[in-house]
């Protein structure tokens, strides 16, 4: 059996690369890439806790983070598709252009 410390070593090393990705880069693709890897890893700790405890409600909880994860990529990808069509291309910055 694994030790239940490694699954949240990982969790945490993803949440970690989410992060930097985030808050580093300017490609609107790799920032919505960042927000999945921390979704999915707080979703990696949630279901080691759960398997800690043998319990089933945070596997509800699991369930609503993917459902939440698909949401996001969704309107994600619909933004970037608007962004790309209206300014050739996928810069961050180019959001902060569009207000108004």
């Amino acid at each position: 059996m694994v030790d239940p410390r490694d699954y949240l070593t990982i969790a945490a090393i993803l949440f970690t690369l989410g992060v930097m990705g985030f808050l580093t880069r300017r490609s609107l693709l790799v920032i919505f890439l960042s927000i999945e890897l921390m979704l999915n890893a707080g979703a990696l700790a949630l279901m080691t806790f759960a398997r800690l405890r043998a319990d089933g409600d945070p596997h509800v909880f699991f369930f609503i983070v993917l459902a939440l994860a698909a949401a996001e990529s969704a309107v994600g990808l619909s933004l970037v598709i608007a962004l790309y069509r209206h300014k050739h291309g996928v810069d961050a910055r180019d959001v902060a252009e569009m207000k108004g």
